[in-house]
């Protein structure tokens, strides 16, 4: 009896804290919808604390190009999805782990290795269409929903089972107990796995259905689990490293590779559409799905239109790529920015080339060498590639910070010059221009960061990059309130809420405030003091203060 009492004891703590964490969540009765679980204002501010403490960890790959690249994908394929007015915010993180995810608010997360596993932007969109689909059914607060509805009774059950095991007697009573114990934790598993399962077949659905509406390949959803499934056999000798992340949370079998096979052809026949392969000399042979009803706008863009000038000639990448037509060089700057270090993404180049590199691998190793401190051999190398790819922004960008670094301040500052009067609000421009500006150090050169970064105020407050770079404009302009607060902010943003209040709170004694700059600052202190209230009361604080 004894021991009945502990294991009762035991299975009333569990259930106690499974109704205690309910109650500290202070989330709504369980019978209700998931949708009422949370509220859209609840989901959004989970994503961004999320977001914040990847950043805060330094989990996040933050460029402005890639940013640029991923965020016109995502919200393409979001605004064809089944609930075009759910806002989504789309992130890369560093890892080379093949994984992507979807949580709260819209926000979804893909890895870099995810990207350079892929073998064209359609498999990409594949995922990320699929991630979208779980948001917009709202997998995870269903997730939540059933994992709360569930608990309870099966730990009541497996007591039950317990007492009666125990009540029995004789010898085999503890291997009794223990059956009991796992089989109902297998049960718990079982409908978990049956519900993710169920999840998994709606998102791949729904995810194609959104593939085809945006004009990507239907097909590539079931050749991206082709290839993982591939990559996952290969594990056997080790050739790929650990299985990917992806797999872990996405399960690929036979049966689902075929099932997207089924789903996607069905859809190309009900939309009537073919499978178009255009010839690229450097490199494998470019396949799409186009459709038989429409103009192939990729292709055609520039030498049917009359209202184009005649001697604009789109990059091959934009012609043969599909969707955003950045897909190669974006996975190439990837390939940069998520290396070890610089060093190592050459070392990555030189095994990767063999004499054949791609336009797009050119471009990968010229930023190598620009991160590595080569920058008179990156900008020869981008010079030559831009006389074949005229008027492409990201080598021009890329190019005009090579010359900033190999002493050509002037056509470097020409060439930025010019990307801003072409696209005047591009947020890529903008911060590296920034960037190259605040190196150089002077009144005069921080001045002209902020006319630069000025344009992006209205739609940057979230955006920590660019608080950043304007508190290190301001600083060397002589403005070192507006520095302050912008610093404050970007604490803030990287998920260093503390750090950012104890700087306001040095700002706000400073004697040459005036009216308005300290309205700001004391609007700005009551808005976070909450936040870092509630993170000391759970016991979090800023490592970095606690060491002064």
């Amino acid at each position: 009896m004894r021991r009945i009492a502990l294991l009762t004891a035991a299975l009333t703590f569990a259930v106690a804290s499974v109704c205690a964490t309910a109650q500290e969540s202070s989330l709504p009765d369980i019978g209700s919808s998931a949708g009422e679980l949370l509220t859209p204002k609840q989901q959004g501010e989970y994503g961004e604390m999320m977001l914040a403490q990847l950043r805060h960890y330094d989990y996040l790959l933050e460029d402005p190009l890639i940013d640029s690249w991923l965020d016109t994908l995502g919200t393409r394929l979001g605004a064809n999805s089944d609930r075009p007015r759910q806002p989504f915010t789309f992130f890369m993180l560093r890892e080379r782990q093949i994984n992507a995810f979807a949580t709260l608010g819209g926000y979804i997360g893909v890895n870099s290795g995810l990207v350079l596993a892929a073998e064209r932007e359609d498999e990409v969109a594949g995922v990320l269409s699929h991630e979208i689909a779980h948001v917009t059914q709202q997998h995870v607060l269903r997730g939540v929903e059933r994992a709360q509805r569930d608990q309870l009774p099966i730990l009541l059950a497996m007591l039950g089972a317990i007492v009666a095991a125990q009540a029995a007697g004789g010898s085999s009573s503890g291997e009794a107990t223990q059956a009991a114990m796992a089989g109902a934790m297998g049960l718990m598993q079982q409908r978990q796995i049956d519900y993710t399962r169920s999840n998994e077949s709606e998102a791949d659905r729904l995810g194609i259905q959104t593939l085809s509406r945006s004009h990507y390949d239907p097909m590539a959803m079931a050749d991206f689990f082709a290839l993982m499934q591939a990559r996952s056999r290969s594990n056997g000798a080790n050739y790929w490293g650990e299985s990917p992340d992806w797999l872990m949370t996405h399960p690929v079998t036979i049966t689902r590779i075929t099932e997207a096979k089924d789903r996607a052809e069905r859809i190309k026949r009900e939309s009537g559409t073919t499978e178009v392969c255009v010839r690229d000399p450097q490199g494998p042979d470019q396949c799409r799905t186009e459709s038989l009803a429409q103009p192939n706008y990729a292709t055609d863009t520039a030498s049917n239109n009359p209202l184009l000038p005649g001697n604009l000639s789109p990059s091959l990448a934009m012609q043969t790529s599909g969707g955003t037509g950045r897909f190669d060089f974006a996975r190439e700057r990837l390939r940069v920015l998520s290396a070890s270090t610089p060093r190592d993404a050459i070392r990555e180049y030189e095994q990767l080339g063999g004499g054949k590199s791609s336009d797009a691998q050119r471009y990968g190793l010229a930023v190598a060498r620009l991160r590595a401190n080569q920058a008179g051999t990156a900008a020869t190398d981008l010079a030559a590639l831009l006389q074949k790819h005229p008027g492409d922004t990201w080598i021009t960008l890329a190019l005009a910070e090579a010359e900033a670094r190999s002493g050509k301040a002037d056509s470097a500052d020409a060439r930025f010059e010019a990307l801003l009067r072409q696209s005047p609000n591009s947020r890529p421009v903008a911060l590296t221009y920034a960037q190259v500006l605040g190196e150089r150090n002077t009144a005069a050169a921080g001045k002209r960061g902020q006319a630069v970064l000025r344009p992006l105020m209205g739609s940057s407050a979230n955006d920590p990059a660019f608080q950043a770079a304007f508190a290190r404009a301001c600083e060397i302009a002589g403005d070192p309130i507006r520095a302050g607060e912008a610093w404050a902010e970007s604490a803030y943003l990287n998920g260093r809420a503390e750090q950012a209040l104890v700087q306001l709170n040095t700002l706000k004694r400073r004697d040459d405030l005036d009216y308005y700059a300290r309205a700001r600052i004391e609007a700005r202190i009551a808005a976070i003091t909450p936040t870092v209230l509630e993170l000391k009361r759970q016991g979090i604080r800023d490592d970095d203060l606690r060491q002064r």
